[in-house]
């Protein structure tokens, strides 16, 4: 019997202590006495979170089936077992083993959003890691980060041994094959760093050094070893269907934020969304063949006994086989009671059919996310999504029994002016007015319209990463003028508006497009009592401005300023496959309202295709000639999609969407020309 870390007297006495015990169904269990490799995967949020993180998932199955590894987790405790943690030196501790982290080889900490640097430190220090990696020694463990945020790892670059830039089911064997053979060999820790430096995907920030202009902005980057690579390309897996994926995932005992099955039917997006990262990162787009997610599904349900599954996807509506799909789940599952998720799906007659089946109407709402109040500005943002479109699916949807809508949208798009944002509500409006349309006998009793809206961040390797961001003033006033819209409206009475804060985006801007110069403004940030800022009850802004003032860092400068098109970004180290003339062509295509096709009609020379999977292989579209922006139009404008994480976790970048179910409420390097 395992022997807890924590007395019975401390898990007594904290808030949900099944987030520290471990134990739970499928859970790995080895004798780290029988391995060479020892290693802590970390989600630097809370247990419930992180739990829900299906990339956690992956990587725990895919290190764990090696015999000489023995991947463990951590996440980061909650404020009051920090405290006791700190009154009493109880040192951070992995979940299956109960052992210390700082005994294991590797601590890989996921970066899924900015907000969660401040928990980083306090993994660390808890841990009695030290923070910076320049003072780690021999006996410490290797720290690596992955995950989205490691696009642009510069901020916390200093608090890194390095980072795998891209998908993880690649490389993380060679890491580890070389992490034995340079232990065999007696190698010290630098040693060991500069040879996974030349693997491809894993930036070693301590092998770079960043210059600066005199304008603050970055000049270059020179390399401290010859052998490190000019630029780190990301891993890629170029074939989803053999890749290794968890079919006896870990089921919590407690209720956590994604609490059911997750089958990714697909990687990667078609659409081209320009604010969003998820879908210019993540290309090509690669499916899984529908025999493996069929085995997979049945596999994991039946090894979890979660009564519910969810296809993954960022666009599920564009994976070819979704139809099979879904009917062989509702044959094979439906009579068991399984609940089918389907996020990320365009309402259809096919959605409305398979909805009808699975959900109970009643108790169900939809999600619709037009991102924008206006058609013009909906061409900015590329969305490829027409008013007649979002009309056409809230009517169908309330004709068949659906009266709870909920609305999507971003404030501060690029060449946004009042009249985008007095659009929104007059979309609003006239969504109201579809459901009134209705017959009295077949309305299904009153209309809610939630109006919720979430302030524009620029992210690296998006269209938009030249924009400047709105200031938290001009967020404020925006929300005060939609407000006011929304009362002037007939259906008013139907409509509640929620928005988020601003100053939070405010500091994700900063830490989303910052440099290595911002690791110093979150050490100091985390010692003022910074924590857990993605929690709303825990951020406060004032200690971030207090250490951006005690380090003359400049906020404005990283947000308020629209960029140079020759400007050097702090991730220029990275290559994400889509090159930046491709990312400069579809900025200025922005600035004039023109359309870019999806992935599936036109090929614009984005640079994904030099991976050679997905639709990239042996894509047989146009990749000049003229392709008008109507006919672009129709090409892509029942794209009414959402990310399914999006209600599981605010900062989740990349919802690149329109219309969901809510059931539980919660590469060519090469210039190619567009017409």
């Amino acid at each position: 019997m395992r022997k807890l870390a924590l007395s019975d007297e401390i898990l007594l006495s904290v808030e949900k202590p099944a987030r520290y015990i471990g134990g739970e169904v499928n859970m790995q269990v080895k004798d780290p006495k029988d391995v060479d490799i020892r290693f802590c995967m970390c989600f630097p949020d809370v247990y419930e979170i992180g739990m829900s993180h299906l990339g956690l998932h992956i990587l725990y199955d895919i290190i764990n089936r090696r015999e000489d590894t023995y991947c463990e987790r951590v996440f980061s405790p909650w404020l009051d077992l920090d405290r006791l943690m700190r009154e009493r030196g109880i040192p951070l501790f992995a979940l299956e083993s109960q052992d210390s982290v700082k005994d294991f080889d590797f601590l890989g900490i996921t970066l899924q959003y900015e907000m969660c640097y401040t928990n980083i430190l306090q993994i660390l220090e808890l841990s009695h890691i030290p923070i910076y990696a320049k003072d780690r020694t021999d006996a410490d463990p290797v720290v690596v980060g992955g995950g989205p945020c490691a696009y642009n790892p510069e901020p916390i670059a200093d608090f890194f041994d390095f980072f795998y830039i891209g998908e993880g089911e690649n490389a993380y064997n060679d890491i580890l094959d070389l992490y034995k053979e340079c232990k065999r060999l007696g190698l010290s820790r630098n040693e060991y760093l500069k040879r996974v430096s030349r693997i491809e995907g894993m930036y070693v920030p301590s092998l770079y050094n960043v210059e600066y202009n005199e304008d603050n902005t970055v000049k270059g980057f020179a390399k401290l070893y010859d052998k490190a690579p000019d630029k780190v390309r990301k891993q890629v897996v170029r074939d989803l269907s053999p890749a290794l994926y968890p079919e006896k995932p870990l089921v919590p005992f407690i209720k956590i934020t994604q609490d059911r099955v997750v089958l990714e039917i697909q990687r990667g997006c078609i659409r081209g969304c320009r604010f969003c990262q998820a879908g210019m990162v993540y290309r090509p787009a690669r499916g899984r063949d529908i025999e493996t997610l069929k085995r997979h599904a049945a596999n994991m349900l039946n090894s979890t006994g979660y009564e519910e599954i969810s296809l993954s996807s960022l666009s599920s509506s564009d994976y070819p086989r979704l139809g099979d799909l879904v009917y062989y789940l509702i044959d094979e599952f439906g009579n068991k009671g399984v609940n089918i998720s389907l996020p990320s799906l365009r309402i259809d007659a096919f959605a409305l059919d398979v909805m009808g089946k699975v959900q109970d109407v009643r108790k169900s709402s939809l999600t619709f996310a037009p991102e924008a109040g206006t058609q013009r500005l909906r061409d900015v943002i590329n969305k490829g999504l027409t008013e007649e479109d979002i009309l056409k699916g809230a009517s169908d949807a309330f004709m068949c029994g659906w009266n709870r809508v909920k609305l999507y949208f971003m404030m501060g798009l690029p060449t946004e002016t009042m009249e985008d944002i007095e659009g929104i509500a007059a979309l609003a409006d006239k969504i109201a007015g579809e459901y009134y349309k209705q017959p009295k006998e077949k309305r299904s009793g009153k209309l809610n319209i939630v109006v919720s809206t979430s302030f524009f961040v620029p992210k690296p390797f998006t269209p938009f990463q030249w924009s400047r961001m709105d200031t938290a003033s001009e967020y404020i006033e925006k929300q005060h003028a939609l407000r006011s819209s929304i009362n002037e409206r007939t259906s008013k009475k139907s409509i509640k508006y929620i928005w988020h804060g601003a100053e939070l985006s405010v500091l994700e801007g900063v830490l989303a497009r910052g440099d290595r110069r911002l690791s110093k403004v979150i050490y100091d940030a985390y010692l003022n009592g910074c924590l857990f800022d993605s929690w709303s009850e825990c951020f406060d802004y004032d200690k971030w401005a207090r250490a951006f003032d005690a380090n003359d860092i400049d906020i404005a400068f990283y947000n308020n300023r629209e960029r140079a098109e020759d400007e050097i970004f702090p991730w220029d180290i990275i290559d994400a496959g889509v090159n930046k003339a491709f990312l400069l062509r579809e900025y200025r295509r922005a600035g004039e309202g023109q359309i870019t096709p999806n992935c599936a009609r036109y090929c614009a020379g984005c640079g994904a295709r030099v991976f050679d999977s997905g639709i990239c292989n042996g894509f047989s579209g146009s990749i000049s000639g003229g392709i008008s922006d109507e006919l672009c139009r129709k090409s892509v404008r029942t794209d009414i999609t959402s990310s399914d994480d999006f209600k599981a976790n605010q900062q989740v970048d990349g919802m690149d969407a329109g219309l969901v179910t809510d059931s539980n409420d919660k590469g060519l390097d090469r210039e190619v020309g567009l017409p």
